[in-house]
């Protein structure tokens, strides 16, 4: 017997929203795209298009860092 499995598609995330999340300008964020910090994902169209679950661990990431 087959097993019908549906997956979800990944959720994607928009500069704007990314950086809405980190509270910076959405060019910061295509810069840290340019740069490997996160990685994106490009549209039929060219816009660049980042992974909600990246996102997350990266933000996790920062806000275990301590402030100076």
């Amino acid at each position: 017997m087959t097993a019908n499995v549906v997956h979800e598609p990944e959720k994607l995330l928009t500069p704007s929203e990314v950086a809405a999340i980190f509270r910076v300008d959405p060019k910061t964020v295509t810069r840290w795209a340019k740069v490997g910090k996160l990685s994106s994902i490009r549209t039929l169209g060219g816009h660049r298009r980042f992974r909600e679950a990246e996102v997350q661990a990266l933000l996790a990431e920062a806000e275990e860092q301590p402030t100076p």
